[in-house]
């Protein structure tokens, strides 16, 4: 049996190089898509309203906000679909079937430069995108017949990329329907029963079926931590380089507490305050890879293998609702992912198809703009580690991140200003010797002035607005003398196979 101990926060080699992953999120949410916009979950949850999840801007959390009466969901179903129930989705995702590309996706999906496809097998509405043999007590027939996982895993993989499954352990609604009004009810609603048994038997039949990637569990899971530790050295036997999430809280972890209103206020109440302090981060489980910010990134350099999860707009479910303005545009997005990688961490991108199995233009474009960056993707990304510092700002003006790669530090850096869109040249704080080059990301030679503490480097004359890169070749960081490449506050690399941190 595996030993989980040694992999706790370190993740396999081929995670850690890959620094860009596709996340699916299609279901019979995506037949209606629809939820509000305007605010996210940070806004609701620091808001005075005692059910913020009732406004919930994820569309895949349709059939939780339609059992609030006066939610914008109920109101749109109603006026939509008059009395016709969530189920009644079922039909019109099964029809869009028949109109789906897996293998258009996936060609897609590998033209961004991305390594690994994370997609969602059951989502909290608890319908399973398989031909599971584990059969729902609560919900005859609550799964597709055709095998849509296997169908896009061989898509996925025929293209060169990992595949990976998430589950919604945490969460499902046909075994537990309590309407979900905040953070602390979410916690208090894993099911009890006989679902940590249907849970384990639908994952373990998910490992031994497709062999996934990445086991991306969701919100919590409802087994004791013995269990787990069964399940996930089962996984680990099975996918020696697997990668699992940190959303794996047992029960056992967890509080009678959350039972009680009371005690549903008092984590509603941390967790509005912690949004406040930054980021909201999953807590963490006994065991863990990498750590999972959702719509949100570290400040900085992480010692810890993390990912920033998150949707082209507030949403992860196809939002009909979203319009242009809500979501990244071009420079958010190029510059979201130098951002993270410079921090030691990935990305892990979300697309939300409609129930027909089409993706929608406004993420169409968002791909578009990350395969037109995938060469440089992959030359200055891809691979890389965090470096002595995550950013910086030229004397020019840039704001700049960084990454490294054996003899060789990236520098990424885009303009603040109007007057600085002018400049020619760059200023970064590295010390030249004889062997130092600097080139662009095709090995194009650059430019470059020495000075007693920097390089003035010519920025090259074919200039992306959003995101430029030139690479600093056997150079050394002008604070940190003898530091080139990796960081300067390495972690310990205990085998040729896993990483732990961003320094490794």
């Amino acid at each position: 049996m595996t030993d989980l101990a040694a992999r706790r926060g370190r993740v396999p080699t081929w995670w850690a190089d890959g620094k860009l992953g596709i996340f699916v999120h299609w279901g019979l949410f995506s037949v209606p898509g629809f939820a509000p916009v305007g605010e996210d979950l940070a806004d609701l949850q620091t808001s005075r309203d005692p059910a913020p999840f009732a406004r919930s801007p994820y569309a895949e959390w349709y059939q939780n906000s339609l059992r609030f009466p006066e939610s914008p969901v109920s109101v749109f179903h109603h006026e939509t679909y008059g009395e016709g129930t969530y189920e009644d989705f079922v039909e019109p995702f099964v029809d869009g079937l028949e109109s789906w590309e897996p293998e258009r996706w996936a060609e897609l999906f590998a033209s961004t430069g991305a390594t690994h496809v994370v997609f969602v097998a059951k989502h909290c509405d608890g319908f399973c995108l398989w031909p599971t043999s584990v059969l729902n007590p609560n919900r005859t027939g609550w799964h597709t017949e055709r095998d849509v996982v296997g169908e896009m895993a061989a898509a996925v993989r025929a293209r060169g990329l990992r595949f990976g499954l998430y589950y919604s352990g945490g969460l499902d609604w046909t075994f537990d329907a309590s309407p979900i009004g905040s953070f602390g009810d979410m916690l208090a609603s894993t099911p009890g029963g006989g679902y940590a048994d249907y849970a384990d038997a639908q994952v373990r039949e998910l490992i031994e079926r497709y062999e996934p990637s990445v086991l991306w569990n969701d919100v919590s899971w409802p087994a004791g931590q013995s269990h787990l530790v069964d399940l996930l050295g089962t996984y680990f036997d099975r996918v020696p380089d697997g990668v699992v999430n940190d959303r794996w809280l047992t029960p056992v972890m967890g509080s009678g507490v959350l039972k009680t209103r009371a005690g549903r206020k008092v984590v509603d109440r941390l967790a509005a305050n912690a949004l406040k302090q930054g980021p909201l981060v999953p807590p963490k489980p006994r065991f863990f890879q990498y750590r999972t910010p959702e719509f949100a990134k570290f400040p900085d350099i992480s010692r810890t293998p993390w990912e920033c999860v998150r949707g082209m707009d507030r949403s992860f479910g196809f939002n009909r609702a979203s319009v242009e303005s809500d979501f990244l545009d071009r420079n958010e997005l190029l510059r979201l992912v130098v951002d993270v990688a410079s921090k030691g961490g990935s990305v892990l991108l979300n697309i939300g198809p409609r129930g027909d199995g089409a993706i929608p233009d406004e993420q169409l474009r968002r791909l578009g703009w990350l395969a037109e960056r995938s060469t440089a993707h992959r030359a200055s990304i891809r691979g890389t580690r965090a470096w002595v510092h995550a950013q910086d700002r030229s004397v020019e003006g840039h704001d700049v991140r960084f990454s490294a790669h054996d003899e060789t530090v990236w520098a990424h850096f885009w303009r603040l200003d109007a007057h600085a869109l002018r400049a020619s040249t760059i200023t970064l704080p590295f010390r030249a010797n004889p062997a130092t080059t600097v080139t662009d990301t095709a090995g194009g030679d650059l430019a470059f002035t020495v000075n007693d503490d920097s390089l003035t480097i010519d920025i090259p004359t074919s200039v992306d607005e959003s995101v430029c890169t030139i690479g600093i070749h056997h150079a050394v960081a002008a604070n940190d003398d003898g530091v080139t490449g990796a960081s300067s506050r390495p972690t310990r690399r205990r085998d040729r196979d896993c990483h732990s941190g961003s320094g490794s």
